[in-house]
């Protein structure tokens, strides 16, 4: 019968546990994946730039590029790969970009996205500049 006491709260935390965001780290997977390309700042100026036909978005500027409004959605077009353009970024939508969490991008509305997309796109929000 002890057994049966411990069930509810190793029930409630399991509960739990399935209820939080994962932990997913946006700047490591930016230093992991982008910086060959767009630099460690994220300016465009890693060491493949140079040989790059069309080159690297200054990621920095991406705010300042749309009056001052960082444009969350179609950041996360662009890196999934479904707002592509003449762009030579790699679609990172075929990667395994974590586990799909639900966000509320509009107001009221839940957005399945991966984990780790949300994470980058979060990531390069703090690193703008005016």
């Amino acid at each position: 019968m002890r057994h049966l006491t411990a069930l509810p709260a190793l029930a409630a935390t399991l509960l739990l546990a399935a209820c939080e965001e994962p932990e997913v780290d946006g700047a490591a997977f930016f230093a992991d994946n982008c910086t060959q390309c767009h630099g460690p700042a994220g300016r465009g100026d890693g060491p493949l730039a140079e040989g790059l036909g069309t080159p690297p978005a200054d990621l920095t500027r991406i705010s300042a590029r749309n009056g001052g409004e960082f444009p969350l959605v179609h950041v996360m077009s662009v890196i999934d790969g479904y707002a592509r353009g003449d762009r030579a970024m790699p679609a990172f939508g075929a990667a395994d970009l974590g586990d799909t969490i639900v966000v509320e991008i509009e107001e009221g509305v839940g957005t399945p996205v991966p984990s780790m997309l949300w994470a980058l796109a979060g990531y390069l929000e703090s690193i703008q500049e005016p």
